[in-house]
């Protein structure tokens, strides 16, 4: 059995339904391929951690490097995007998440399945991604 890890924060009802609802928002934002409001719920610059065949690497994107990459990796909108998310949020503070994902992507007749990690924090109320953490993009960073 694994035990979570230990933070010394018990998350509220309220922090994962907050949490949850962001991330749902989020996904739709996604599959209708509203790069623009996708970028509204981040924080810039934001913290981009991947690797490559050298090892890791890490990159900070202003909005425009987020929007005009974004805009390029979801594709024309040619094909519908279905996603299934499972989602293991560790609550740092009220404030702060680490959530990992497991994520199923199709589109079209092609299934892409990975495993990512995201840090958000909530300001005023709103949860905002600050960092993406996922292997395999490193060349594109």
């Amino acid at each position: 059995m694994t035990l979570p890890p230990q933070t010394g924060y018990t998350p509220t009802a309220e922090d994962r339904a907050s949490l949850d609802a962001w991330f749902e928002q989020y996904d739709a934002l996604c599959a209708e391929r509203d790069i623009e409001r996708m970028a509204d719920q981040a924080v810039f610059p934001l913290n981009l951690i991947s690797d490559d065949s050298t090892g890791g690497r890490s990159a900070q994107w202003d909005r425009r490097q987020f929007v005009d990459t974004m805009t390029q990796v979801m594709g024309d909108g040619s094909q519908e995007v279905t996603f299934r998310n499972t989602r293991t949020p560790v609550f740092l503070s009220a404030s702060m998440a680490v959530v990992f994902t497991r994520s199923v992507v199709t589109t079209g007749d092609q299934t892409y399945e990975s495993d990512y990690a995201d840090v958000l924090v909530r300001r005023d109320g709103a949860w905002a991604f600050q960092t993406m953490i996922q292997s395999g993009w490193g060349d594109n960073l």
